[in-house]
C-alpha cells in the first residue's frame, strides 16, 4: 500500500471519503465488500487522533444492561464477535474482575444476575470464533479468590468479586492498518497528509473534492459524485466549510487513559471505585505487563489535534486510583504515556458520552446531492455504523451485491508486532521495519513506530533507537533531527519524562 499519488489522481472514484481512522476505514473497507472504487484522504497519518488513544477494547455492552439498552448490548456483542473472528491473533479475550463490597449495584446477588443476564442475551457471542478467542460465562467468586487474583485489592468490607469476559484489542493501530490494507487491495486508494480544503458542486451536486497535498504543499483535484465527511472531531468544522454548521454533528468532550510504568497488578482487568461520594469505576487493565488505567470522561470547548488533560486532571485521577488502592504508590514520574482524544458528549459541555452515532445527508438540508456527514461513537462498532451509512447512501445506485473480504492473517513480526521491551539487534527487525518504509505510505518516523508497528508503545526504546531507525530511510541528518525532536515532542507532550541522556545528541 504505497503513497501513489500519480496513479490516484488519474483515477475517477464512486466514493470520496475524508478521514481515516477507525469510521472512515471501516467505510472504505465496506465499500471494497460492495466492488466500489474508493479514494479516502486523510490530513495526518492513518489512526492518528482519537482511533489511537483508546483502552484497547472491545466492548460486549454489559453496561447496557443496567439501563435495559438491548439494541446497543445487541450490536455491541455482534461487532466485538467481528473483531475476535476476523484477528484472532490481534484480539484476545481479556477477564474482567470487580471486586464487590455490598454497595448500590456492587452485590454479590445482583452481579450474579447480571452476568448470568449478559451470557443468556448474548448466547450467539462465540459463533464462528475459535476456541482460543471464544468468551467463557461470566461469575461471581469468593472474598478469598479476589484476593488470590488481586492480591492489593482493599480487603474492607469485600463481599466478593464479578468476574466477566469481554475483548482486548491491544494493537488497535495494527488492526485499524491490516483493514486499511485489505480495503487496498480491493479497489480502496488511501492517502495520508492530504487535506481536503473544498468540494467541488455542480448543479447543486457534488463533483469532487480539492485537497492539499501537505507534503508538497500541492493541491489536486480528485472527482466523485458522492463524498463522506467521517474526520470525527473535524467533521463539525468540515461540514460547515462545505455546506453549514450541524451542532449535533460531534460536541466536544475529552476521553484519556494513562500507561505507567509499574507492573500490571493482576492478570484479570479491574473495574475499581474509588471510596467516596459519586465516585465512577475505572478501569485497570494489563497492556504489555504494565498498568493501563482509565477511562476518564470530561467536558471539553474545542477540536485540537492534540488535546492532552489538564495537570490538575491527572494529579486528581492519580489521587483517585491511590486511593482506591492504598499500596499502589503511584505518582506522576510514572507515567510513561497519557492516550487522549476527542469523543462526542451527549450535549456540549457535559462530560457524558453520545449514545448513537450522527448520520447527515445534506441535500435533505438544502445541501449539494451526494455530500454525507457521519460521526460515530465507539471503536467496537465502527464497522456496523459505516455498513449503515453504506447501504443509506446507495439506495438506488447499481452497485454489486456485498461480499465478505477475507483479512490476511500473519506472524506478530509481519504485523509489526514486537515486544515491549525489543532490542533493535533482533536480525529481522531491519528488514521488517524497510519492508513497511516502502509498501505502507510510511511518511515520518512516528508513523513507523506508534501506528505501522508498536515499537513506540515504549518511548524509552523508541527514543534510544530512534537515530538508528531514521537511518533506513533515505534522509539527511538536518531531516534525521527534526523527526527525532518530533517523536521527542510528542512523548513528552503525552506525559513521559524524557530523562537527561536519552537523545542528548539530539539538538
Amino acid at each position: 500500500m504505497q503513497r501513489d499519488i500519480k496513479k490516484a489522481k488519474e483515477q475517477s472514484y464512486d466514493i470520496i471519503i475524508i478521514g481515516g481512522g477507525f469510521y472512515g476505514v471501516m467505510l472504505a473497507y465496506e465499500a471494497a465488500c460492495r466492488g466500489l472504487e474508493t479514494l479516502l484522504l486523510e490530513k495526518d497519518d492513518f489512526g492518528k487522533a482519537t482511533s489511537f488513544n483508546s483502552l484497547r477494547i472491545v466492548h460486549g455492552g454489559l453496561r447496557y444492561l443496567q439501563s435495559l439498552d438491548l439494541h446497543r448490548f445487541k450490536e455491541s456483542v455482534g461487532e466485538r464477535r467481528w473483531f475476535l473472528r476476523n484477528f484472532p491473533k490481534l484480539t484476545k479475550p481479556i477477564s474482567c474482575l470487580m471486586p464487590l463490597y455490598n454497595k448500590g449495584l456492587q452485590r454479590n446477588s445482583i452481579m450474579w444476575a447480571a452476568l448470568n443476564l449478559n451470557d443468556l442475551l448474548s448466547i450467539t457471542r462465540n459463533k464462528s470464533v475459535s476456541d482460543k478467542n471464544s468468551l467463557l460465562n461470566g461469575k461471581v467468586i469468593s472474598k478469598e479468590k479476589v484476593i488470590e487474583a488481586f492480591p492489593q485489592v482493599d480487603t474492607k468490607e469485600l463481599k466478593g468479586g464479578a468476574i466477566w469476559n469481554d475483548g482486548a484489542i491491544d494493537n488497535s493501530q495494527i488492526v485499524l492498518f491490516e483493514i486499511l490494507k485489505t480495503a487496498s487491495e480491493n479497489g480502496c486508494t488511501p492517502l495520508n497528509y492530504f487535506e481536503a480544503k473544498d468540494i467541488i458542486i455542480e448543479d447543486n451536486a457534488v463533483k469532487g473534492v480539492i485537497a492539499l497535498d501537505k507534503e508538497t504543499n500541492n493541491e489536486i483535484t480528485f472527482s466523485s459524485s458522492l463524498v463522506i465527511n467521517s474526520t470525527g472531531p473535524w467533521s463539525k468544522e468540515l461540514a460547515k466549510s462545505f455546506h453549514k454548521e450541524f451542532d449535533n454533528l460531534f460536541k466536544y468532550s475529552i476521553a484519556w487513559n494513562i500507561l505507567f510504568d509499574v507492573d500490571a497488578l493482576s492478570e484479570h482487568a479491574l473495574a475499581i471505585t474509588p471510596p467516596k461520594d459519586n465516585a465512577k469505576a475505572y478501569f485497570l487493565r494489563p497492556w504489555k505487563g504494565k498498568l493501563f488505567a482509565g477511562t476518564i470522561h470530561q467536558a471539553w470547548n474545542s477540536v485540537e489535534d492534540i488535546p492532552i488533560p489538564t495537570e490538575e486532571s491527572v494529579k486528581n485521577f492519580i489521587d483517585d486510583l491511590n486511593l482506591s488502592i492504598p499500596t499502589l504508590n503511584l505518582t506522576k514520574d510514572k507515567i510513561l504515556q497519557i492516550y487522549s482524544g476527542l469523543l462526542p458528549a451527549k450535549e456540549q459541555g457535559s462530560n457524558e458520552i453520545a449514545v448513537r452515532e450522527v448520520i447527515i445527508d445534506h441535500s435533505e438540508h438544502d445541501g449539494p446531492k451526494g455530500l454525507f456527514s457521519l460521526s460515530g461513537v465507539k471503536l467496537t462498532t465502527s464497522r456496523l455504523v459505516a455498513e449503515k451509512v453504506l447501504t443509506k447512501i446507495l439506495i438506488g445506485r447499481n452497485t454489486k451485491e456485498k461480499r465478505e473480504i477475507k483479512f490476511q492473517q500473519k506472524t506478530n513480526e509481519e504485523y509489526g508486532v514486537f515486544d515491549f521491551d525489543w532490542s533493535f539487534d533482533n536480525s529481522n527487525l531491519k528488514d521488517i521495519l524497510k519492508r513497511k518504509i516502502e509498501n505502507e505510505s510510511v511518511v515520518h518516523l512516528d508513523d513507523l513506530l506508534l501506528r505501522r508497528t508498536t515499537l513506540g508503545d515504549n518511548p524509552k526504546k523508541a527514543l534510544e533507537n530512534a537515530k538508528a531507525i531514521c537511518e533506513l530511510f533515505d534522509w539527511d541528518e538536518q531531516k534525521i533531527i527534526s523527526e527525532i525532536n518530533k517523536l521527542k515532542n510528542y512523548y513528552a507532550k503525552r506525559g513521559f519524562i524524557i530523562p537527561k541522556n536519552l537523545g542528548e545528541e539530539i539538538k
